[in-house]
């Protein structure tokens, strides 16, 4: 072939290679636009997908409409959808006493997320919905059985996709609750004012025969205190220099109006500078449950707050009116002592020593101490001898002691119980010695109050 053929063949091939690299461009045209960022592409147009008779679907004729689907791509982020990707983190946490389900909605932070009308579904039940949006769903009176539970999209949170399975118990367990934490609030959650109206009603019993010194007559008999916010900022090396030998010390209670469980403001400071000072302790929580998983609640409360001391003493309940108007103050005695039980049972199964405190009317007339016989019995009688004609392991026999180290009037105890505060009481019922009958000066020394 001379040169010229091969010239004109050389450029025939040129050509038809550019013609297909002009043809292949205007065909994506567009995209090459986009690429070198000469214009912004348009919006491709939605168009409605077309159901054919099998039920599929198309969508649209754009093959390249799948790069715009966010959604498209398995993100894994285990959230129900991208835009609530940015919010805040939610989960929840359940748990069942007996045919009942608390499902609390939790934030990154460990708490509530209140002021949020979160729903759940669950399956086989249909939706509920925080009315009150205080972070918290309960449903009673359920089947007992496994239920699977959902939370609900909601605006500007981050929702698990995630179902959660939990077991719903036909009877009730007497056992502490691992989850109670998220339901104890502070007096700065609170208006104290109407939830702490715990009224003494040994105060009101009083026949002014009291006596209102620091002493202590018989053997094996201790002198102790109780306190609470009430008596302020305590100097508890002053307090142990008085020759204070114990001190029953509030942990907290259930708000009287709301029901709301309530840490005792001065619980933490009392607990650690009595121990600090050498002295032994027990606690005490003022009741306000109207039936049984709401004492199973407030015994796990109890348990959750001793459990970093060496609680020497028993746990006491506070049974008292609060005023007349409190939540509990009507039950019948009946119903008071089942709901009693219940509290008692859930601290003794966690492996603490427990009781009731109660004036001698109240222990006569609003329980059935024939039914509490097996714990502690811790009377309040303001009176020179008590007329209580039960048995009885301590005495509060005034609340107008005078304390060096306390700035108020505090209540005075005699207890009758042997307590070797060598053993470690936080795990162990046992060691208690001693019961009285109406007789504080005849204390038996035999093993008779277990």
């Amino acid at each position: 072939m001379d040169s010229r053929k091969l010239r004109r063949t050389l450029f025939l091939v040129v050509m038809v290679f550019l013609m297909i690299i002009v043809i292949i461009a205007m065909v994506n045209w567009e995209l090459i636009e986009e690429k070198l960022g000469i214009k912004r592409p348009e919006q491709t147009p939605v168009i409605e997908a077309e159901e054919t008779e099998t039920g599929d679907k198309q969508i649209g004729n754009d093959l390249h409409a799948f790069m715009q689907d966010k959604t498209f791509f398995d993100s894994d982020t285990h959230y129900k959808s991208i835009e609530t990707y940015s919010g805040r983190v939610v989960s929840l946490v359940m748990s069942s006493v007996a045919k009942d389900l608390r499902i609390m909605v939790v934030g990154s932070n460990g708490k509530l997320v209140s002021g949020v009308p979160f729903t759940v579904t669950i399956q086989g039940l249909g939706e509920y919905t925080d009315t009150d949006r205080d972070g918290i769903i309960y449903i009673d009176k359920l089947r007992a059985g496994e239920y699977s539970v959902s939370l609900n999209e909601e605006e500007g949170f981050r929702v698990p996709n995630t179902v959660t399975t939990i077991k719903v118990k036909q009877e009730i367990e007497y056992r502490v609750l691992e989850d109670i934490e998220y339901l104890m609030l502070t007096e700065k959650d609170v208006d104290a004012s109407k939830e702490d109206t715990e009224v003494k009603e040994a105060l009101q019993d009083a026949d002014g025969t009291e006596n209102t010194s620091f002493d202590a007559t018989g053997n094996y008999v201790k002198k102790g205190i109780d306190v609470s916010k009430w008596n302020k900022e305590i100097d508890w090396e002053k307090v142990k220099a008085e020759g204070v030998e114990f001190a029953i010390i509030r942990c907290g209670y259930r708000g009287s109006s709301s029901g709301s469980l309530i840490l005792d403001p001065t619980y933490e400071a009392n607990i650690k500078g009595a121990i600090e000072a050498d002295i032994p302790v027990g606690v005490y929580f003022f009741t306000q449950a109207v039936n049984e998983v709401e004492a199973v609640e407030e015994a796990s409360m109890v348990i959750n707050l001793i459990r970093p001391y060496d609680v020497d003493y028993p746990v006491f309940l506070d049974s008292e009116s609060a005023g007349g108007n409190g939540r509990a103050d009507q039950l019948t005695a009946e119903e008071r002592t089942d709901i009693h039980k219940a509290f008692l049972e859930t601290i003794s199964n966690a492996g603490y020593a427990t009781g009731i405190y109660g004036s001698t009317n109240w222990l006569n007339a609003k329980v059935d101490m024939n039914q509490l016989s097996g714990y502690h019995t811790w009377l309040a009688e303001y009176a020179e001898i008590p007329s209580y004609e039960g048995y009885y392991h301590m005495w509060q026999y005034t609340s107008k002691g005078e304390i060096d180290g306390i700035s108020t009037n505090v209540d005075l105890n005699l207890c009758y119980m042997n307590i070797d505060t060598s053993i470690d009481h936080s795990m162990n019922a046992g060691g208690y010695t001693g019961v009285v009958n109406g007789d504080t000066g005849n204390v038996p020394t035999t093993d008779t109050a277990e």
